[in-house]
């Protein structure tokens, strides 16, 4: 080989690496290892894989985002907050446009966050406000306090309170202590509930203390899991329902809490259509509407998330464009240094007679997935 034809395979090689290594591509998963910036990538950080909701989530946001011409970095954290901040400051490093975050902790990314604020990288908390920070710079989600409060006219409609029937037997659960939303659902459903409890038309044999919706923390269920709620319902019946006497209704705030209420109750020897109390839930994740159609739950909060996710790659790509980000509530979510703007969208109750229309017909489910 001549020493020319040799300096000029050199040069094409090198020129073939510099070409690739500038080639864009989307950083997906836990792909965040990268050094190298990008003017149009957008960090997603979800916090769990572990829960069906929060990868329809992911996988959704990432997929409008992409579509709309933008890179992605998308990071689940295992539920471990010390993770999620790790995961974030390596999207950091990357220097994104936005970030995107729904937190394990609301009140833990301050610091991290402040190292976003020092590269003008803009925050939008998803559906899980972000608190004691004034580097979040909006926060997208569904009407949390109105997903709690049709928990609550559900359990009034269905039991007759309103028309002095009771008393009746309640369990009430709250969500996870270190999320914001979980307050909002609690005292969405309390405000509506607790008038009955005072007049005793709806009794706690469990003595759970809930003289507030503040007292919510009482019956939390840290982490969302479906097996501290089945543990937790263990403990109760075993210890308070002896000698005969049943559960007549448990406000669960979501279907992750309602599904290991349900195996309590199952494993109990409760039995649907004879002895089975209301249920409540909220997400519509599958198994849950599945148990909603073997009369297993009563009914379920859903959040379309897929109208969400809508909403944010539209913030985003308002941000990246340097256009009026769309809010619609600029008062109610406060998080302890500043009100964030928020987009609110609304939750719709789903039940036995329009899981088919509801998220059949809408494009959520299909029929063969639900067995229908």
């Amino acid at each position: 080989m001549s020493k020319n034809f040799r300096v000029l395979a050199a040069v094409t090689l090198a020129a073939t690496l510099a070409a690739a290594s500038g080639c864009s591509s989307s950083r997906d998963s836990d792909d965040s290892s990268s050094s190298s910036s990008s003017s149009n990538l957008v960090g997603i950080a979800m916090p769990t894989k572990s829960l069906e909701r929060w990868n329809n989530d992911g996988a959704n946001l990432d997929a409008l985002l992409k579509k709309a011409g933008y890179e992605t970095s998308l990071q689940y954290a295992d539920n471990k907050v010390d993770q999620q901040i790790t995961q974030l400051q390596n999207m950091i490093n990357l220097n994104p446009k936005v970030l995107v975050v729904a937190s394990i902790d609301g009140t833990a990314l301050g610091p991290v966050l402040e190292k976003a604020a020092a590269q003008k990288i803009k925050v939008i908390a998803y559906d899980r406000l972000i608190n004691s920070t004034a580097n979040v710079d909006y926060y997208a989600t569904f009407d949390n306090y109105q997903v709690g409060k049709l928990q609550g006219e559900f359990i009034v409609d269905k039991l007759g309170l309103a028309d002095g029937k009771g008393p009746f037997n309640l369990e009430p659960f709250a969500g996870s202590s270190d999320d914001n939303n979980a307050k909002f659902f609690f005292s969405g459903a309390w405000d509506v509930l607790k008038p009955y409890v005072d007049s005793k038309k709806l009794v706690i044999p469990s003595g759970k203390k809930l003289a507030s919706n503040d007292d919510w923390k009482n019956v939390a269920i840290d982490g969302w899991t479906s097996q501290k709620a089945q543990s937790e319902m263990d403990n109760r019946l075993n210890s308070f329902y002896t000698g005969g006497k049943k559960v007549d209704v448990v406000l669960s705030p979501n279907d992750s809490l309602a599904l290991g209420i349900e195996q309590s109750l199952e494993s109990q020897g409760y039995k649907p259509g004879t002895d089975w109390p209301i249920i409540t839930g909220q997400d519509a994740d599958l198994a849950n509407v599945k148990n909603i159609l073997a009369d297993k739950q009563s009914m379920t909060v859903w959040k379309d998330t897929r109208t969400l996710g809508e909403q944010v790659s539209k913030m985003v790509d308002q941000i990246i464009k340097g256009e009026t980000v769309e809010t619609n509530d600029t008062e109610t979510y406060n998080n302890g240094v500043k009100v964030v703007p928020s987009y609110l969208l609304p939750p719709v109750v789903v039940t036995k007679d329009d899981v088919k229309t509801k998220l059949v017909d809408s494009g959520f489910y299909t029929a063969d997935k639900l067995g229908l």
